[in-house]
């Protein structure tokens, strides 16, 4: 098939993006042979793909998806934790202490308390309850160290970048490492002070520019002007 990607562009609901017979992945719909957007933000075509990037937007939990959280409560056998949206994330204690378990208050609150963040997978959501989050995995668990950022959580995709492009342009520049949240929370962890606070910079720059074609080459030479 011929390459279709195309650079980014605003579209509002209404707006064609492309009569190619692509795959839809969000925020658009098929009307005929058209692929129209159905939100205001930057259409996104890659060469088997298309989907809308909105500029505005809350954070809803799917399956899979990784995210940053604080523990707001601990409670019986499980922890409760604010994640950045109408609903609250819930750590079952078996995730922890493995299955039969049966850790008490103190266990639990050595383990994990209200206030500790926790970089988490959501294991099961199905909107009509709170979603189960699961720190099991490589890199998932408590997060001890790092400057808490948040952005709006439309703006991860552009954060992350096409094949994590973004991150790695900044944290090659700034010698940070960055735990992106797709519930629009990061965590910048940088020895230096000045590379800190540089990824800090870029990172919301991307936020404000978010709508920008070429942005990471912008980011880029904003790094090297700016050079830790």
């Amino acid at each position: 098939m011929k390459n279709l990607v195309t650079k980014k562009r605003y579209v509002i609901p209404g707006d064609v993006i492309t009569t190619a017979p692509l795959r839809l992945e969000g925020n658009v719909v098929l009307d005929g042979k058209r692929i129209m957007a159905t939100c205001m933000g930057l259409s996104d075509v890659s060469s088997d793909s298309v989907r809308v990037i909105p500029l505005a937007g809350v954070y809803l939990p799917k399956i899979d998806d990784l995210v940053l959280c604080t523990i707001s409560l601990v409670s019986g056998s499980s922890w409760f934790a604010d994640m950045n949206s109408c609903y609250q994330g819930m750590l079952l204690g078996q995730d922890v202490f493995g299955r039969g378990s049966y850790p008490t208050m103190k266990e639990m609150k050595a383990r994990l308390d209200k206030g500790d963040l926790v970089y988490a997978r959501i294991a099961n959501s199905d909107r009509m309850r709170e979603p189960l989050i699961s720190i099991m995995g490589e890199n998932l668990g408590k997060i001890d160290s790092g400057e808490l950022v948040k952005i709006s959580p439309t703006k991860i995709p552009r954060l992350i970048g096409k094949h994590g492009s973004m991150i790695q342009t900044i944290e090659g520049a700034t010698n940070a490492t960055i735990t992106v949240g797709q519930n629009g929370l990061v965590i910048v962890d940088c020895e230096e002070s000045d590379g800190l606070l540089k990824a800090i910079a870029a990172i919301r720059m991307v936020e404000e520019q978010a709508h920008l074609v070429d942005l990471t080459d912008k980011v880029k030479k904003m790094l090297e002007f700016n050079g830790v």
